[in-house]
């Protein structure tokens, strides 16, 4: 378990101003709007996420993001002060990031671009996402990132030194103080999803198979979004769900396919598990990761990216040149279920660093105006 991030002391004498606009792509996640005051006291306001053409006007997606078009800049500038990028930004090329950049420089808009992926965890080729950073980090008037060792690794590649920010929380405050379901045994879960690219699950899912084997009362529950086994899909992926349902009827596992889960079936469905254990290859930072340290729920992830000094977990060897370490991930299991830390965050925890973060941002939005 690697040291975790320390918000950064607050600097003094910044200028006042009543408020600070902010152009935020996207602001609908549940990240940004975390790293906002829960009271509203931090004194910036970030404008809603305007709908893409064709979605309904019910819907509350913001993906692809109108904010990325540089017509929508020059139609809406005098609306905000600063832009701050996030996501989002997966189909645009580096000439369209550009011209995003040119766009704001026109309109002597600061922009500020937080670093969550250093690696896309939805492409499989590095890239274009290596070109889009190429474009984004230099040309950011700010940085912010998750983690020390993201802080570094930007430094070492472009030179820049960003502001180190922990992540929020992602489960509502009401249920990070709720006491755990009692229940007997120890599960272990693997979440599926729609396996999406630096996902390697079948050699993750018979390793831990083969671990649970000796431990009393232990099993392994593995769930998979039902667009998986359809032929129409794109996530269609018909060997691994032959796999899976070949372990689940040998009693190796138990198998789920479902729907995407909304947030009331996640947490039940995370709150439900001992062990947490991400089947990633490559990537940088987890919001799944945040979410099972609100509500209690060990994880395991992979000792490539950054997930280990987001908070505390359990870290095994798993990536993509060097494939799975089968020997730790063991380790990792047993010493779980040996051990069973609680390791979870509180309520008033979480409260007090969602109003530094919040601080932190309408510093460094205050202090790029002025």
């Amino acid at each position: 378990m690697t040291d975790q991030v320390v918000l950064p002391p607050l600097r003094r004498n910044v200028a006042s101003r009543e408020s600070v606009r902010v152009a935020s792509v996207p602001a609908g996640h549940v990240y940004v709007r975390h790293c906002a005051d829960p009271r509203g006291a931090d004194g910036v306001v970030r404008l809603t996420d305007p709908r893409p053409n064709g979605a309904p006007s019910t819907s509350q997606r913001w993906w692809p993001p109108v904010m990325l078009d540089p017509a929508w800049v020059d139609a809406h500038h005098d609306e905000f002060d600063v832009f701050h990028l996030h996501f989002g930004f997966d189909a645009q090329g580096p000439a369209a990031l550009h011209r995003l950049v040119e766009a704001l420089r026109r309109h002597g808009k600061p922009l500020v671009y937080t670093v969550h992926d250093l690696r896309n965890p939805h492409q499989a080729d590095p890239g274009p996402h290596r070109d889009a950073l190429d474009v984004l980090v230099p040309a950011a008037n700010e940085l912010i990132t998750l983690t020390p060792g993201a802080a570094d690794e930007i430094a070492a590649r472009w030179n820049r030194t960003p502001t180190v920010l922990p992540h929020p929380h992602v489960v509502g405050a009401p249920l990070i103080d709720r006491p755990r379901p009692p229940r007997d045994g120890f599960r272990v879960g693997v979440h599926a999803k729609s396996l999406r690219p630096n996902m390697a699950v079948l050699p993750v899912v018979r390793a831990l198979a083969e671990s649970l084997t000796d431990l009393a009362d232990a099993e392994l529950a593995v769930n998979i979004h039902r667009e998986v086994g359809d032929p129409d899909a794109h996530a269609h992926d018909p060997s691994t769900m032959v796999a899976l349902e070949d372990l689940a009827g040998r009693g190796l596992l138990t198998l789920r396919v479902h729907d995407y889960f909304d947030d009331e079936q996640l947490w039940e469905y995370l709150g439900g598990l001992d062990l947490s254990v991400l089947p990633y290859t490559f990537g940088t930072h987890s919001g799944w990761l945040e979410a099972c340290h609100d509500l209690g729920t060990l994880v395991a992830a992979p000792d490539c990216g950054y997930y280990a000094q987001q908070r505390p977990c359990l870290s095994y060897g798993h990536s993509q040149h060097g494939g799975l370490d089968a020997d730790s991930l063991h380790e990792v299991v047993e010493w779980a279920y040996r051990t069973r830390p609680r390791w979870r965050a509180t309520a008033e925890g979480r409260a007090a660093e969602r109003t530094r973060i919040a601080a932190a941002h309408r510093q460094l939005y205050t202090e790029l105006l002025g």
